[in-house]
């Protein structure tokens, strides 16, 4: 079946496409055209006044949502997560894992690795991001103390094949005994290796990048503190002009002018957007999972103990919009932080994170203030009631 979009714009990588034409056809896109320049084909016609079309979203740092937690490792638990992300423009995520007890951790990958292929509702996960065990105790933020683990190519092994071969990125601290020899393995095996939840000096630093480390985990939350004579890990990050880096951008977990330091350190190359958004994301007040722990959500916060952050509430459209606001960049400018740049990072950049013919017709529509109003995965609407006004033959 062929589907004909057009809308206000769309968004490229380098350009803005002013009244474009979507052909999609058996869930990819065919052709994109100018409205001036273009006859409108046949299909099934889909106008979507004032909008603007951007590839669909991209989370590489999620461990759930509307209730549900990725280790859950269930197709229920990923439909409603899947089904959540999708009305929030996202197409693609990390099923990200938490520190948890080794068994439940292996059970965990081993489930969410069958799940990789399956047909599941909404937002599909690409790979697992591996959050935890090998983290430092110092900056361990919410995952236990008592379940964090010595990173070893042994343990790392055992993982990779509980998940198949899976697991997409892997945070860990780079100072830990073992942890550049983890890195490396990993790295042979394709995982895109995050420095995080880190307590590492600069040469620490250092050597995880040498080791093969490519990103660094929600920068500035769970590092040593900067400092001007000892910059850490964070110096490291904004510094290396090589590494991406992902940043929470909600305003409780990185101030805004932090968010603009950012954006002026790392730029629109290596600037990642990502949630860390929990399974309370989307939910009201109350107790929700990650992994094994309680957290408490009240007002949009998820903590644990007396005021630890433990995951965000926070919707990828939402950080979107927010760093465009932070920053002063502009959303044309900040799109490419949720969509083309994880790609990019996690090597999917020949599959997701632009549209463009040939490609999976994954589409965020967003309104005139920049909300989604539809997504359009593999060329299906996930929001059909609300835009079957917009329908016609």
């Amino acid at each position: 079946m062929r589907t004909v979009l057009t809308a206000s714009r769309l968004l490229t990588p380098d350009h803005v496409v002013e009244h474009p034409i979507v052909v999609i056809e058996d869930g990819v896109i065919a052709t994109i055209a100018s409205r001036p320049h273009s006859e409108l084909p046949a299909g099934q016609h889909v106008e979507l006044l004032d909008a603007t079309l951007i590839p669909a979203l991209f989370d590489v740092h999620i461990h759930g949502s509307g209730g549900h937690d990725v280790m859950e490792a269930t197709d229920s638990a990923l439909n409603h997560i899947g089904a959540f992300l999708a009305r929030h423009g996202v197409g693609a995520y990390c099923a990200t894992t938490v520190t948890a007890p080794l068994d439940s951790l292996l059970h965990s990958l081993s489930g969410l690795a069958k799940l990789m292929d399956a047909p599941l509702d909404g937002a599909r996960p690409v790979g697992i991001h591996l959050e935890g065990p090998f983290l430092s105790p110092h900056k361990r933020g919410a995952h236990a103390e008592s379940q964090l683990l010595a990173p070893s190519v042994d343990l790392f092994d055992r993982m990779w094949q509980a998940s198949e071969g899976n697991i997409l990125v892997m945070t860990i601290a780079p100072e830990l005994p073992g942890a550049e020899e983890t890195i490396v393995q990993a790295t042979k095996l394709g995982v895109r290796v995050s420095l995080g939840h880190s307590d590492a000096d600069a040469a620490a630093a250092r050597r995880g990048v040498l080791a093969g480390a490519v990103t660094a985990t929600h920068t500035f939350n769970a590092m040593r503190r900067f400092d001007h004579r000892d910059a850490g890990l964070i110096g490291e990050v904004l510094t290396n002009d090589n590494l991406f880096a992902e940043i929470i951008c909600d305003s409780l977990h990185v101030d805004p002018t932090i968010v603009r330091l950012f954006w002026k350190a790392k730029g629109p190359e290596r600037a990642l957007l990502i949630t860390d958004a929990m399974a309370g994301t989307g939910m009201p007040d109350g107790t929700y999972q990650l992994g094994e722990l309680e957290v408490r959500v009240k007002n949009g916060r998820a903590i644990i103990g007396e005021d630890t952050l433990a995951g965000s509430t926070l919707t990828l459209d939402r950080a979107v919009r927010n760093f465009a606001e932070f920053t002063g960049a502009g959303f044309t400018a900040t799109v490419p932080l949720a969509t083309r740049n994880p790609a990019r990072m996690a090597g999917l950049d020949s599959e997701i994170g632009i549209l463009a013919p040939g490609r999976s017709a994954d589409i965020a529509v967003l309104s005139a203030k920049h909300e989604v109003i539809e997504t359009f995965l593999r060329g299906e609407p996930q929001m059909a009631p609300s835009t079957q006004g917009f329908f016609s033959g």
